[in-house]
């Protein structure tokens, strides 16, 4: 059994939350659960219609899916939102180059089977915190490729510039990872307004003396607000009951 808790915030520096979260705890179709964290872009409200819209498609997908395997599920519910946010883009100038991000998870019996595209991350948090996920942007790859250090990418002045998004081309290349769940452990799915707000040893901080999962969520908020809040921020937490 698991136990989730999510909550989004403007922040202190953006009018627009282009933010969406989701969360079900009950089956969705053949998973089990499933929550969803989405940042989206665009100007003009484009923005949160994508994160939001995407959100939306995707569970739809993921409903009427025929698939049993986890990871095929997702692969599937990506594509047709991709596929379904460029149509949307096509129907008003005002929404010409949104997209968003997307990282989703769904946890099987005591596995966590993760997809993501963009720099929406999923973290493991027990007696140490590792990212799961791997940023799609152009200072991952720098970082990669050992041009620049971690340290050095977390005040890129191109931090910002994700080289993989749901709806800016036909097909869309999510990451897939699975990763053990032990009792005691938590799942956080956030946006970047989080992460670049807070480095990963504050977040585990914060996380080790939650009394319990919203009490959590809101003091990273809280924090990430404190640091500069210079975006919107998406937090998800989850953990077995």
């Amino acid at each position: 059994m698991l136990r989730a808790w999510g909550m989004k915030d403007v922040g202190r520096c953006r009018d627009v939350n282009q933010d969406y979260i989701f969360l079900s705890e009950e089956p969705m179709g053949n998973l089990p659960n499933l929550f969803l964290v989405a940042d989206g872009m665009g100007g003009h409200r484009a923005g949160d219609l994508a994160s939001e819209y995407t959100v939306s498609r995707v569970c739809e997908a993921v409903t009427k899916s025929m698939q049993k395997i986890p990871f095929q599920i997702l692969k599937g519910a990506f594509q047709y939102a991709n596929q379904k946010l460029i149509e949307k883009a096509g129907e008003s100038p005002a929404y010409a180059g949104m997209g968003t991000t997307l990282v989703a998870v769904t946890v099987q019996d005591d596995t966590a089977y993760v997809a993501n595209v963009g720099d929406s991350r999923l973290y493991k948090i027990g007696g140490t915190i590792e990212q799961i996920t791997e940023d799609h942007s152009l200072v991952e790859e720098m970082v990669r490729m050992g041009e620049i250090s971690k340290e050095e990418a977390r005040n890129h002045p191109e931090k910002n510039i994700i080289t993989r998004a749901i709806g800016v081309s036909e097909t869309v290349e999510p990451d897939y990872f699975d990763t053990k769940l032990e009792k005691g452990e938590c799942l956080l799915l956030c946006s970047d307004g989080l992460s670049n707000m807070l480095e990963d040893a504050q977040i585990k901080e914060i996380l080790d003396r939650r009394t319990d999962l919203r009490s959590g969520a809101e003091e990273l908020v809280r924090e990430a607000n404190r640091n500069g809040g210079k975006d919107n921020i998406a937090v998800v937490l989850i953990e077995s009951a």
